[in-house]
């Protein structure tokens, strides 16, 4: 597959494609839960960043191939390869960050992720020009797609798991290699054909010398690792939310969040910062929520907070679920922890809330313990070691067993 190909330029091109990919899917980590216009700017961001990785790739990949010397890149069909790639993989983000990930959005963004690394790279191909012909193996473009489509899934899957760090790391490898399999898969099914005295062919378009598009690239490697670079750079609110998690008395004296609705003509409302469910000490906390937001498919909906099972941490945000379903809250863990009513709902481990009513079971397990929530989907939420004994006061166990424990001793 690499025979005859610079070994130096092949490791760089798949670097470029796992840079691409971590900046692209750390922009789409942040749109949920950011307005409407923000929204549209992440993503076409996210989007540009995938699509540049790609394209850059690809010619990173093609410099290091062993083609034709007097190779020429026809401009148009070089520029419409980025933009079909920018335009699929817009709409394979948009599938996967608005609205429920299910698992028919994340194979349909699969499968048009796969398509646009797989149209750049043919499209692209047809932009070379020179005095030869291009053969393509049949059972090579199959498998280049299929590669493409399978390790896309794998890397929207990792992109979507709880843990934000490992799950950019994961997503943005399995990326490279979606983008760099399919590719280097389709150039060993690619046979260069010598026309016999022909002449060079490029259809009298403008076309560009492979000196020009190393400098191109040159200049989107460096964009690449400027956007990676700045993906990295603490964001001071998501430092913030991380230090009120860690110390919620800080956080609760520190100010409250605000959230306005103007396009629906509503006034700012005061998002008290976290303080602990039921906490002694703590400042006067505003009146719980009496509804919860949910993000769908066509907008944002309000779910009551009596009809909440649990409430579990994904990443910036939390996943909400009803005893149907979970939903996608734009509310972080310790925000919902703030609003939710301390009397109703309890915070039985750093990644879950649960509502104490709706408890049918629990049970030790390990060093901690589990409950069951009641619903026609009954699920199960691990509760920490520390939080045990607060549980147990709630449901009314350990005044159980103190009497328990008493009767024992009277009868000795």
């Amino acid at each position: 597959m690499f025979e005859g190909h610079d070994p130096y330029l092949v490791a760089l091109s798949v670097v470029i494609a796992i840079l691409g990919g971590y900046t692209g899917f750390s922009l789409a980590a942040r749109i949920r839960g950011t307005p409407d216009v923000s929204h549209r700017v992440l993503l076409a961001g996210a989007a540009a960043f995938l699509a540049v990785g790609i394209w850059t790739m690809h010619f990173v990949g093609m410099l290091a191939a062993p083609i034709p010397a007097d190779t020429v890149y026809l401009v148009l069909p070089t520029i419409v390869s980025f933009l079909i790639c920018a335009l699929v993989v817009g709409i394979s983000l948009f599938f996967v960050s608005i609205g429920e990930p299910s698992l028919r959005r994340v194979v349909s963004s699969a499968v048009l992720l796969g398509a646009g690394i797989a149209s750049m790279h043919y499209v692209g191909i047809h932009g070379l020009a020179g005095r030869f012909a291009i053969e393509h193996d049949t059972p090579m473009i199959l498998l280049s797609i299929l590669i493409a489509v399978v390790t896309a899934y794998g890397g929207l899957r990792a992109f979507l798991a709880r843990q934000d760090g490992i799950r950019l790391i994961v997503s943005s490898i399995a990326y490279g290699i979606a983008v760099s399999g399919m590719h280097y898969t389709a150039m060993d099914g690619m046979h260069f054909v010598p026309l016999a005295d022909g002449p060079h062919h490029h259809a009298g378009g403008l076309a560009a010398s492979q000196q020009i598009l190393s400098v191109v690239v040159a200049l989107l490697c460096f964009v690449i690792a400027a956007g990676f670079l700045l993906s990295l750079v603490p964001d001071p609110r998501r430092q913030a939310m991380a230090a009120t998690a860690i110390d919620p008395v800080a956080g609760a004296a520190a100010g409250v969040a605000q959230a306005s609705w103007p396009e629906q003509g509503l006034v700012t409302l005061p998002r008290p910062m976290s303080a602990p469910l039921g906490g002694l000490g703590q400042p006067p906390r505003a009146a719980p929520a009496p509804r919860l937001p949910v993000e769908g498919a066509n907008g944002t909906h309000f779910i009551n907070s009596a009809d909440v099972r649990s409430v579990r941490a994904d990443a910036h945000y939390t996943r909400v679920h009803d005893g149907t379903r979970e939903r996608m809250c734009p509310w972080s863990i310790s925000e919902a922890e703030a609003q939710l009513d301390p009397g109703l709902f309890v915070r039985v481990h750093r990644s879950h809330i649960v509502a104490i009513p709706h408890v049918t079971f629990v049970r030790k397990e390990g060093d901690g313990a589990i409950v069951e929530l009641d619903g026609p989907s009954p699920h199960r939420v691990p509760v920490s070691r520390a939080k045990i004994a607060e549980v147990k006061a709630r449901l009314g166990l350990a005044r159980r067993h103190a009497q328990s424990a008493a009767g024992l001793g009277r009868e000795a």
